[in-house]
């Protein structure tokens, strides 16, 4: 269920392919740029690390600093 406008950051388990509310809220904050990401338009996110990201240069950022490098 997604809530619009309740301006609460939503608790969400990553899974592949989809992803699944567990506290409502209408976005989550991205883990590598702190922005919010509203749950419409999340497309993003790392199931290993159960992180979202605002866009795939981010996940990119994030996939490298697991990595290491």
């Amino acid at each position: 269920m997604l809530m619009t406008g309740s301006g609460k950051t939503a608790r969400v388990h990553y899974l592949p392919g989809t992803f699944r509310v567990l506290s409502d809220g209408d976005h989550v904050v991205c883990a590598v740029t702190g922005e919010r990401i509203a749950l419409h338009e999340l497309r993003y996110w790392s199931v290993e690390r159960q992180e979202p990201y605002v866009d795939a240069e981010a996940s990119l950022k994030a996939e490298r600093r697991s990595a290491g490098r």
